[in-house]
């Protein structure tokens, strides 16, 4: 896969600006997808929906200016605005069926169609889709633009399996994580391209988090435990919030310098 350079600066001064992809980062990941979906299902309850939307774009937009204003990679900053993309790409999902009537399934591909068209894009303009060479604004516009798809798109499909299909949100999270494995066993023996397996993996993580934290949070004459969307959006943010803090206290997550010729592990590396 080639790489093509989108400044004239040397590689070794331009600074990361998104983590390496650790145990930690898919930890992170899977707690931020949960909370997005608790969260959102919590605000558009407790208030007027619309207000809910609209409270939420404002937070998700002061997130990610935040993040493009930092210039290289600040673990609370970014996580935060992975949380803000979960909880309003939550709400974007959920608008057009809930708002619009439009069936699960089509916004599933809806949502699909728009997220194959960003890494389209994104590989045409900059030749590579790997997390390791954004080390700029315009690759870094590329890559939320993919997170937010995915959230959306994960949103999307979760909720097809858990509603339309009836399969309900254990067993759609059930599903979500032996689909899950695929890639990551793919990766980690068959030698899969790299690049595949990750995007395949984050994609995955938005279903499985979301159909967990509705397993929580929903009454069990829906299908779930019933501890309410609220507690649980409160306790996934203080798990979240311990993991980014041990983050960003050790730095263990931090990219030294970019690596243009180097795709994304899913965390460890292959066996030798």
């Amino acid at each position: 896969m080639s790489e093509r350079t989108t400044t004239s600066r040397p590689a070794s001064r331009l600074a990361l600006r998104v983590p390496e992809i650790t145990v930690y980062f898919w930890v992170a990941k899977a707690l931020s997808t949960a909370l997005g979906e608790s969260t959102s299902d919590y605000l558009v309850h407790v208030m007027d929906p619309v207000l809910a939307v609209a409270l939420g774009f404002v937070c998700f937009a002061a997130a990610l200016v935040a993040q493009f204003a930092m210039r290289r990679y600040v673990a609370w900053t970014y996580w935060l605005a992975v949380v803000m993309v979960g909880v309003f790409g939550t709400m974007a999902a959920d608008v057009l069926h809930v708002g619009f009537g439009v069936p699960y399934v089509a916004s599933s591909v809806v949502y699909g169609v728009a997220l194959a068209a960003v890494f389209a894009t994104w590989h045409r303009v900059e030749g590579t889709l790997s997390i390791h060479s954004i080390a700029s604004a315009r690759r870094e516009l590329f890559y939320w633009a993919a997170v937010v798809a995915t959230f959306a798109l994960g949103t999307a499909v979760g909720d097809l399996t858990a509603v339309t299909l009836h399969w309900g949100y254990l067993m759609s999270a059930v599903l979500f994580a032996a689909v899950m494995a695929v890639p990551v066993v793919g990766y980690r023996w068959l030698r899969l391209n790299p690049v595949f397996s990750f995007w395949c993996a984050y994609v995955l993580t938005r279903p499985l988090g979301a159909s967990v934290a509705d397993w929580l949070g929903k009454p069990a004459q829906a299908g779930g435990v019933g501890l309410g969307d609220g507690p649980v959006a409160l306790g996934l943010a203080a798990a979240i919030a311990c993991v980014v803090g041990y983050l960003a206290v050790t730095r263990r997550d931090v990219q030294r310098q970019p690596q243009l010729g180097r795709e994304p592990a899913l965390a460890a590396g292959r066996p030798r």
